[in-house]
């Protein structure tokens, strides 16, 4: 079921997914339908919630589900899921109507926090040490400023239920054979792609159908930037271009991997599914890819599949959480926080893990030594340590997927410049972000 720009194994927050249209359903923040005070003490009622959330997404959390009524025997959740499609067009109905859930699947905080349709759920970050518990950027992702718009500063609205990453995957058998190791500098990155192609190898695999060439420029540039700085961007901070050191660098690349043949040239008419699908034929020495794609590339590659994190100047990976929010309608706001919570319990990290998420709780992320899955926790471990999560360039904006998507075919296809490119998708930004 992959369609745009992201694979929906994650249903992470992608900007074309922005919801529009809906009646306002307050302020942001406002005050839940119950008079409860915030509490982790549930009583002994006997309580129902309501969760709503995709097949993908789903996955761990309607496991852990069973485990989270065990701990807490009084309550009772209800789970209801939509095709990734029809719950993006409807999450937003769906809170503000009469019979809205307690819960909710959060695919994108911006017309969701401004029409008022969930909870700040700072009070209960505070009850439960959230922030504590996760680093610092993989929340911020899901903190609305004033504005509605601006990201990473000001209430949280979600809490994670695992998170994804994005990084390179390589073929080792192909590698050993061109005598080289997996890169850990942008310009080895860079001399490896041109041994692979002096050798009749195809350097690397991309379908771009969806606009997923709009990760290679993102990896490059942040790699390059900074996590910090880059964030800024991505998360609307007012004053920020698009047309920085990395991001050139990685447009600039894109041309010109593009021209000299290291990519496919159909790159433009494959969607993602059809890289991997290529990738674990043998077609190609690398893949820009998430770990969403981590079994199938297992499964088809087995002891050749490695990953690693983007080689650059700062170690970075793109990815966000799965995260979910409560509808400012629900009657039991202590209630739908204790799950929250639990999505970060040992029960519920296990169910993350074996659904192919980074798990909340570390401890659980326990992979066989010499496997795919361990080069993905490694590099977890290190993107984490550096505090290099960055969020996806594609929900700066409602329209950025689609920019991305056509500004990058243009740049494949030679028929835009990188100085086109990155003036197309900073005048995407400037529509929802110029006025910050």
């Amino acid at each position: 079921m992959q369609r745009r720009i992201l694979h929906p194994a994650l249903a992470f927050a992608a900007a074309a997914l922005v919801l529009t249209g809906c009646a306002p359903g307050g302020t942001a923040g406002s005050a839940p339908a119950s008079a409860e005070k915030p509490s982790t003490d549930l009583g002994s009622e006997e309580i129902t919630l309501s969760l709503i959330s995709t097949p993908e997404s789903g996955a761990s959390t309607k496991a852990t589900i069973a485990a989270f009524e065990k701990e807490y025997p009084n309550v009772t959740v209800e789970y209801q899921q939509t095709n990734y499609d029809d719950y993006n067009k409807s999450v937003n109905l769906e809170l503000n109507s009469d019979k809205a859930p307690d819960i909710a699947l959060l695919n994108s905080v911006n017309n969701t926090v401004k029409n008022g349709l969930v909870l700040d759920l700072d009070p209960y970050a505070g009850l439960y040490d959230w922030t504590d518990k996760y680093p610092e950027n993989q929340l911020n992702q899901w903190r609305v400023g004033e504005n509605g718009t601006t990201l990473g500063d000001g209430p949280l609205y979600a809490a994670p239920a695992g998170f994804s990453e994005v990084g390179l995957y390589y073929n080792k058998r192909i590698a050993a054979e061109l005598g080289i190791t997996a890169p850990t500098t942008f310009a080895e990155f860079e001399e490896q792609l041109a041994t692979a192609a002096a050798a009749g190898v195809l350097p690397l695999q991309l379908g771009n159908a969806e606009g997923h060439a709009s990760f290679l420029v993102q990896s490059i540039g942040q790699s390059t930037d900074g996590a910090g700085a880059y964030a800024d961007w991505a998360f609307g901070k007012s004053g920020s271009t698009f047309d920085t050191e990395g991001n050139r660098k990685g447009a600039e690349a894109l041309a010109d991997w593009a021209a000299k043949g290291w990519i496919p040239s159909d790159a433009n008419g494959v969607n993602l599914q059809g890289a991997v699908d290529a990738f674990v034929s043998g077609k190609g020495l690398f893949l820009v890819d998430g770990n969403w794609d981590a079994s199938k590339i297992a499964e088809g590659l087995g002891a050749d599949a490695g990953f690693v994190p983007f080689p650059g100047d700062n170690v970075t990976a793109i990815g966000t959480s799965v995260a979910y929010a409560i509808s400012s309608s629900t009657e039991h706001p202590n209630a739908a926080a204790a799950f929250l919570n639990f999505l970060g319990s040992p029960e519920a990290s296990a169910n993350q893990f074996e659904q192919g998420f980074m798990p909340l709780d570390p401890t659980a992320a326990t992979p066989e030594e010499g496997t795919l899955q361990a080069d993905l926790v490694s590099a977890w471990s290190k993107i984490s340590e550096a505090d290099g999560l960055v969020g996806f360039n594609n929900n700066a904006s409602p329209t950025m997927n689609d920019t991305l998507t056509a500004s990058s075919q243009e740049l494949l296809a030679g028929r835009a410049t990188p100085d086109e490119f990155l003036a197309a998708v900073q005048a995407d930004w400037d529509e929802t972000h110029g006025g910050n």
